[in-house]
């Protein structure tokens, strides 16, 4: 979930919620890197999950909205009473962090039902009137940051001696507003940022109308004479074509479809730039960068040792390409369409129904020990999840854990593959993060930063992928394992962090007072690509037709969004070694990272853990994974 400034709203999940228009557009909590298109199936009810948790109907939700937005309008009563003694400081952030707490149940329905099918109005409209409660909301509670910094840090501290409820619920809340004073503006300029919150959102609405909707993609005739419309969906189907020649022919009509909207789409992409530009001057941060890791006090140097350790890693990736280029036989040059086709293929592909899903996850996450397994059992015995493809279905997979008095909900189009058994693990990871969130913190300390969410779901692949390499009944089932694995980190990490490598660059050029432009954002996006690919070195030759795929990422429009991916997969990868090695002390040290929700800063949680992520270790940790990954590859072909 995306994360607002720390000086917008109550609390950490507060300071969410104001980005819930956000949250909606992605669909859930989690979004995810890849999409599937629908099938034309009808859903089979008994995997399509049961809201009636949330409301009992629709009519019922709009009972609910209309009783809130009458509770949110009067919020500004409190103002102005904050100072007059604890007692009534508590009262006021109580009445905020409820309506906030409500408002997160209402969004998740209107959320939740909007992705079962989009093609009904009603839907998309109640999505709509949550994206406006939450503005309403905001608008409403524009005064609160200022006047506790005008209480000052002093008496707020008193208020919290005197009013242990306070502390125990608001502590930290508090201690985040008070932290950011040097950023947060008066109450009229509060108003304003927070009034114009939908309009900095529409980049990404306008992104998405584009690229979803009214784009015109290409018809290609593949070489078995099938012609298909590249539109996204197929297009991440038929790039891992076994053909090269197939390959080749998608990446080139594909890519010419965004290039011929290269200017729209670099101007939508600039305007979201200006609008994060914006946000961090009228703010006071030094940069855009300094304003997003702001909410989570998260230290720059996190960001910069990802990448600098991200390119110390290129001859590991360099390593994994060349591997490439040999298993899958290319004499001349590897090209950036030969990234896709898997490495290893198996004469029947595996394939995985729910109840095989749900075993084998419950088998390969047992060394996080009784209660994470009760708490999944838990999930797989109630109707929380959309699982199969149908019509109108939202793409992706992700888990929305926002409605705290409720439980997860998590969305899937299960394919029945090793992908999906994959995200599976990978999303329940998200879920039980959730419970166990709930289980021991208040809403106001419950929600936890993507910082650390990915971290608790990635470290589920792991050890997924590490189960299913030991329990492999053939030498190619191992490998095929393997190769999955390899891919992962390549699109986890060193892609991910090629896009923040490439989100810095551009909102540096406009703080350095530079024009952009579609055309300058692909020459920086082509530059990194080749660096990351090894292009001088000969490893991958990119055509510069390629470099348009920056106006594909949806995630640039999330404001330094996209580098957790990457620092959570490294976090993942230290932790999968220490339980590895140490066992339950370990896994204690892991499930109470998870426990702690929002109740601190990430990085400070993390380091509770026994991780420095602003240290080269984890990051190290990962791509000596990698290398040993591509090691046990070479011991098992040498045995056949």
């Amino acid at each position: 979930m995306d994360a607002a400034r720390p000086t917008d709203s109550l609390s950490v999940r507060a300071n969410a919620l104001m980005a819930i228009a956000a949250l909606l557009a992605l669909g859930g909590a989690a979004p995810a890197a890849e999409t599937k298109s629908s099938s034309e199936a009808k859903p089979d009810m008994a995997y399509i999950w049961d809201l009636s948790d949330l409301y009992p109907s629709p009519a019922q939700w709009s009972v609910a909205y209309d009783a809130l937005k009458v509770r949110a309008d009067k919020l500004d009563t409190y103002k102005s009473t904050l100072g007059h003694s604890a007692g009534d400081m508590h009262k006021a952030l109580d009445a905020i962090s409820d309506v906030h707490r409500a408002l997160a149940r209402l969004s998740t329905f209107a959320s939740l039902r909007a992705d079962e099918d989009s093609r009904i109005a009603e839907n998309q409209e109640r999505k709509q009137l949550a994206v406006a409660l939450s503005t309403l909301v905001d608008e409403k509670t524009a005064w609160l940051a200022p006047e506790i910094l005008s209480i000052g840090a002093a008496k707020v501290h008193e208020f919290e001696t005197q009013d242990k409820g306070l502390a125990e619920r608001h502590g930290f809340s508090l201690d985040n507003i008070l932290r950011a004073a040097p950023h947060t503006l008066g109450e009229e300029a509060e108003g304003v940022l927070a009034s114009v919150g939908t309009v900095l959102q529409q980049p990404n609405a306008i992104f998405d109308a584009l690229t979803l909707a009214n784009m015109p993609y290409p018809m290609v005739k593949l070489s078995d004479s099938t012609e298909v419309m590249l539109d996204q969906s197929a297009y991440e189907k038929y790039r891992s074509s076994g053909n090269r020649a197939d390959r080749r022919k998608v990446f080139d009509a594909f890519w010419k479809a965004f290039s011929d909207y290269q200017d729209t789409l670099g101007a939508s992409l600039t305007t979201q730039i200006m609008g994060d530009v914006f946000a961090a001057k009228a703010r006071k941060y030094p940069n855009a960068l300094s304003a997003a890791l702001s909410p989570d006090n998260m230290p720059e140097s996190v960001y910069r040792t990802l990448v600098a350790q991200a390119h110390a890693g290129l001859p590991t990736l360099h390593r994994y390409l060349r591997l490439r280029k040999r298993l899958l036989g290319i004499t001349d040059d590897l090209a950036y369409y030969d990234g896709y086709p898997p490495m290893f293929h198996l004469a029947n592909e595996p394939h995985f129904d729910v109840d095989d899903e749900k075993r084998i996850a419950l088998d390969a996450l047992a060394p996080f020990g009784a209660e994470y397994l009760d708490l999944m059992r838990k999930g797989f015995a109630g109707q929380w999840m959309n699982l199969y493809p149908h019509p109108g279905k939202a793409n992706g997979a992700y888990m929305n854990g926002s409605a705290y008095d409720v439980h997860p909900y998590l969305l899937f189009n299960d394919n029945g593959d090793y992908e999906s058994l994959s995200t599976f693990a990978h999303e329940w990871g998200h879920a039980v993060h959730t419970l166990l969130t709930t289980k021991n913190q208040p809403f106001e300390k419950s929600n936890y930063s993507t910082f650390i969410a990915e971290s608790a779901s990635i470290i589920n692949e792991m050890l997924l992928s590490e189960y299913m390499v030991d329990h492999a009944k053939t030498r190619d089932e191992k490998l095929y394992y393997l190769g999955a694995a390899l891919e992962s980190i390549r699109t986890t990490f060193f892609r991910q962090v090629m896009f923040a490598e490439f989100e810095l660059a551009l909102h540096e050029e406009l703080e350095k007072g530079n024009a952009l432009s579609g055309e300058r954002m692909s020459e920086i996006y082509c530059s990194l690509l080749k660096q990351y690919s090894g292009d001088a070195q000969g490893v991958m030759k990119i055509d510069p037709a390629y470099c348009i795929e920056w106006a594909y990422v949806p995630h640039f429009y999330y404001d330094f969004y996209v580098y957790q991916y990457a620092t959570s997969m490294a976090g993942a990868a230290q932790f999968t070694d220490a339980i590895r090695k140490e066992g339950a002390p370990a896994r204690e040290r892991f499930l109470n990272m998870l426990r702690a929700g929002g109740s601190d800063y990430p990085y400070e949680i993390y380091k509770k853990a026994g991780i420095d992520m602003a240290s080269p270790e984890p990051y190290r940790a990962l791509i000596a994974r990698m290398d040993r990954l591509m090691d046990q590859i070479e011991v098992l072909e040498k045995t056949h």
